[in-house]
Parts: C-alpha cells; sequence; structure tokens
C-alpha cells in the first residue's frame, strides 16, 4: 500500500511541479524515488514534526500543495496543534501520510500503535480521513485527496498487505466498497488493512449459515451515510472492524449515521479497542487475536450478538 502511494505520488509530481513532500527524518529508501524525480521537491524537516507541518501550511498557502510523510502517530498526534491552527484553520492544502496505522508497528510498543489518529482527525473541520483497505483503494484516497483542495489525511498500513482489486478495478471511494452479497443477516464494515480479517470473518459466517456481506470504508470523512443507512435497513446485525479505539473511529462514525435513521434498523457491534491502551506489545496478527478483532476471535461474539 504504501509503495503504491509513493509511485502514484511521483506520477502527480511530473506533472504538477507545485507538489512538494516533507518526511520527518525517515522513510529514505521509500521516498528515493520521489526524490529522484523532483529533488527539489523534497524536503527532509528532521526528527520536528511540528516544525515539519508549519513549513507544510507556509508552502501550501504559496500555492503548492504539500504532503507530509511519517509513520504512526508522529505525522498526527505529535503535531495536533499545528495541524489544528496551521492547517486546518486556514484550510491549507496539506496532505497527511501516516504509514503503520494501527497494530503494524505492534513490536514497537503503545507510541507506535496508532489507535486514537482517526478519530482525532475526524474532529478536525475541513479535515478530510482516508483509510483505505488496499492498495488500489489507497491510490484512489490519494487522486482525490490530490483533486480536492484542502487539508486530508491518509492513513496507511506498510507494504505486505492483501491487495483485493484486480489490475484496472474502478473504485469509487464515495461509496463503501462491496466485497461480496449484502448480507440479509449480518452486514460487516471494515476501515483499513483489517480488511483482511473482515473477509474472512464473512467467509466463515456463511460457511455456518449466515447471511453476511463485507464491505470497506476507504473514506472515514465524509462517509458514505446513505450506503450505510442502506445495509443497516436490510439486516438485522452490523459490524465495525478497526485498528483503532471505537469511541471516534469507524465504529462511532456509524454510530453517527444510525442515531439519525427513525425507521427500523440493524443493531451495531463495534469492534476495536474499547477505551483502553494498547500496552501489550507483539505482531500485528498477534494484537489482533490478542484484542479480538481478528476474524477467528469475533466469529463467537457475533454469532453470540447475533443470536440476541
Amino acid at each position: 500500500m504504501r509503495d503504491h502511494v509513493i509511485s502514484e505520488l511521483v506520477e502527480l509530481v511530473k506533472k504538477d511541479s507545485h507538489i512538494y513532500l516533507i518526511c520527518g527524518d525517515l522513510g529514505y529508501v521509500v521516498l528515493d524515488k520521489f526524490k529522484e524525480a523532483a529533488p527539489n521537491n523534497f524536503l527532509n524537516s528532521g526528527i520536528a514534526e511540528q516544525n515539519m507541518t508549519a513549513l507544510a501550511a507556509g508552502l501550501a498557502m504559496e500555492g503548492n500543495t504539500v504532503f507530509t510523510y511519517s509513520i504512526g502517530n508522529f505525522p498526527t498526534l505529535r503535531c495536533i496543534e499545528q495541524i489544528r491552527n496551521d492547517v486546518c484553520y486556514h484550510h491549507a492544502n496539506v496532505k497527511i501520510l501516516a504509514v503503520g496505522g494501527g497494530f503494524v508497528y505492534g513490536n514497537q510498543g503503545v507510541t507506535h500503535h496508532a489507535t486514537e489518529d482517526i478519530a482525532v482527525m475526524r474532529a478536525l473541520p475541513t479535515m478530510r480521513v482516508y483509510v483505505p483497505g488496499d492498495a488500489y483503494e489507497a491510490m484512489e484516497c490519494l487522486k482525490e485527496a490530490y483533486e480536492i483542495p484542502g487539508p486530508a489525511y491518509i492513513r496507511l498500513a506498510r507494504n505486505k498487505e492483501q491487495n483485493f482489486h484486480e489490475d484496472g478495478a474502478v473504485i469509487d471511494i464515495n461509496k463503501i466498497q462491496a466485497y461480496s452479497k449484502q448480507g440479509s443477516e449480518v452486514n460487516i464494515l471494515t476501515t483499513g488493512s483489517i480488511l483482511c480479517e473482515g473477509i474472512k470473518l464473512q467467509k466463515l459466517l456463511e460457511d455456518q449459515g449466515i447471511s453476511t456481506g463485507i464491505y470497506s470504508v476507504p473514506r472515514v470523512k465524509p462517509i458514505d451515510e446513505d450506503g450505510i443507512k442502506d445495509l443497516a435497513k436490510s439486516c438485522k446485525l452490523l459490524v465495525t472492524m478497526e485498528e483503532h479505539q471505537i469511541e471516534g473511529g469507524l465504529g462511532g462514525a456509524v454510530a453517527e449515521v444510525l442515531s439519525s435513521i427513525k425507521e427500523q434498523h440493524a443493531v451495531l457491534y463495534r469492534s476495536g479497542l474499547n477505551n483502553m491502551f494498547s500496552d501489550t506489545t507483539g505482531s500485528q496478527d498477534y494484537l489482533r487475536n490478542y484484542y479480538n478483532i481478528s476474524a477467528d476471535t469475533l466469529l463467537p461474539i457475533i454469532k453470540e450478538e447475533l443470536g440476541r
């Protein structure tokens, strides 16, 4: 996902010399393609994310489209004041690329677990929030973020996640992305690379005779309200899956949508971290299992919820 996005950014800068990329003293091998294609448009701010964001805002106010890049929480939570005051308040054309969303850097502990970033970015006025499920969704998110002036946040996985689209697939990220037929009993909404676990969970439920659909939500803000409402009106249980706190992330966004439905609709089950820090270390797969957001750990939970 990460490498696909950087490659797409290289193609964009070849056409638009007003694109800048600023990194926080990392990603050299990954970003070399961009640096070689446009050396004058690449800046290393050092380990100073607040300065990186303020610099990006200044460049944007001069008519440029500026991308900042760092891992996990560093380009978001570490410099939230600058994002709020310098970028969002002035509607500056700054796009934040955060690699390693969720538990990608699981072995490095809570400081590297990006599990509150979606909620924080969603709360900022004028900020668009993208959390693609695979490389093809990620490239479409990048294209839309580039084309629409103003702040944007793109939360990326690393580069080992599975791709679920064929080359040349047409993706409309204004809509939730269907990866199966709609379920009459359960519909699963995922955001980010946990899509792979959602697809696995959908198959496990189908194998047990439970009609289940699986969808990805690549753009969490603004979210596809109509698509979510349609799903909620057509099934018994709506499930959200995310490597994030359930407050303020995808689960929170879907709950907000459901609160506006006057007709009878599905019960919502939100899977994710429930008001707790991810203070355990381990691989991404280990942490998904540990916090009950993997397909195998969610299967009995979803069956119990459906039985209610």
